[in-house]
């Protein structure tokens, strides 16, 4: 099976490091990863300035801001290693692995018991007639702007139409604005798409600080001192902004990605991985949640308050409000065993699983044998740089397993 990409390999005259690191074609280009290479060639720790930001969050990768996605190189190495048929991504979160795939006509299943997940995945890899989605995208905003410089903000759809959590965290403005967007989406083809520019504009517009848009606890409803600007701030009361910067890169990253989306399918089950009925596939390549870390449905609460998503919370594998106690690890074994469990049932003969995972608790040890599968290799990744701000060195393990 021939990948879509050139095979031609350009080195780095001037990469600092051992003679092997020396040999290192560019980084951000892997089209001269085959079958055949050595996994232990392969240099996967990457610093800021080998892998920049606007490489690890290309295009649709950027579509929207999400907590706790993998870097799409990761995937594409692992995809060109192992040519697969078809590849299933268990936890799909923000779509990183059926991106990847497509771009490299390769068919591929995502799952995830996120309703907002699945929005933002089946959106970043659905096909679009450009042309008519910028203008979709463009009217819906000049319908938003002419109906407020007509009517102004009208506090009676505001006071019909919010939720408690969202008359909390936003000011009544900002929440006008978002509101009447929302009331026009449905009146368009690509409604999804208008759906995820809303949610990030949301994300901005909250009523927190400049360097807490990640994990605000309270509404900051008063000017602070910002550690991001080094002056005084005021949190926003607007989100027309917004909808307007968003729209504008959204209609960029989109084209940018359009012009590598190849016709390989791409299937979106938003269910719980546990017990879904999974089509065949050949190859997994997934970054599962971590035990204690993130409550992946808390991140996006205001969009599932915005858009009336289902809340499946409770389904949740490893989420930081259960904590990291004995017994959140023994239930976090339990419910990613049934996964891969799930996972073994549909998985050919041979199909190999890649997992990328901070094991520091060891609690992947001895989960392939008492499932079906194998351990063939266990890498470890030096993760010199992460988003936010962590400051110690932090290590991933990425596990590949075979079907015993």
């Amino acid at each position: 099976m021939k990948l879509r990409g050139e095979s031609a390999i350009r080195t780095l005259d001037d990469y600092a490091g051992s003679t092997m690191e020396r040999k290192q074609p560019i980084i951000g280009n892997f089209n001269w990863v085959t079958p055949s290479t050595p996994l232990s060639s392969i240099n996967l720790n990457w610093r800021e300035r080998e892998l920049p930001e606007r490489l690890r969050t290309k295009h649709v990768h950027r579509l929207h801001p999400y907590l706790g996605k993998y870097v799409p190189q990761l995937v594409e190495i692992f995809l060109r290693k192992f040519e697969p048929q078809t590849v299933l991504d268990p936890f799909c979160g923000s779509g990183t692995t059926l991106v990847e795939a497509n771009s490299l006509g390769i068919a591929s299943v995502g799952c995830d018991v996120s309703s907002f997940n699945c929005l933002l995945s089946k959106v970043k890899t659905d096909k679009y007639d450009v042309r008519k989605l910028e203008s979709e995208i463009k009217d819906i905003l000049s319908r938003t702007v002419a109906e407020i410089n007509r009517a102004g903000i009208r506090k009676e759809l505001v006071e019909k139409e919010a939720t408690p959590f969202l008359k909390q965290w936003f000011s009544s403005k900002a929440l006008f604005q978002m509101l009447l967007y929302r009331s026009f989406i449905e009146n368009y083809e690509y409604s999804d798409v208008l759906k995820i520019i809303l949610s990030r504009s949301a994300r901005s517009a909250r009523l927190t600080t400049h360097f807490d848009l990640d994990f605000p606890k309270k509404p900051q409803t008063e000017p602070y001192f910002c550690h991001k600007h080094q002056r005084t701030c005021r949190p926003t009361d607007d989100a027309l902004t917004f909808l307007s910067r968003y729209s504008l890169d959204t209609i960029k990253r989109i084209t940018e990605f359009s012009k590598l989306r190849t016709d390989a399918p791409v299937k979106v089950i938003c269910g719980d991985s546990r017990k879904v009925e999974l089509p065949q596939f050949d190859t997994v390549v997934t970054s599962p949640p971590y035990v204690g870390l993130i409550d992946y449905h808390e991140q996006h609460r205001y969009a599932y308050e915005l858009l009336g998503l289902p809340d499946r919370k409770d389904l949740e594998i490893g989420a930081a409000s259960n904590g990291n106690s004995k017994k959140s690890r023994a239930d976090y074994v339990k419910g990613i065993g049934e996964v891969f469990a799930n996972v073994r049932n549909s998985i050919k003969d041979n199909g190999v699983v890649v997992i990328v995972v901070h094991d520091k608790d060891k609690l992947f040890a001895d989960m392939a044998s008492n499932i079906g599968f194998k351990t063939e290799e266990v890498l470890v990744r030096n993760v010199n740089r992460r988003t936010g701000r962590r400051g110690a060195d932090f290590f991933e393990q990425i596990l590949i397993w075979r079907a015993a």
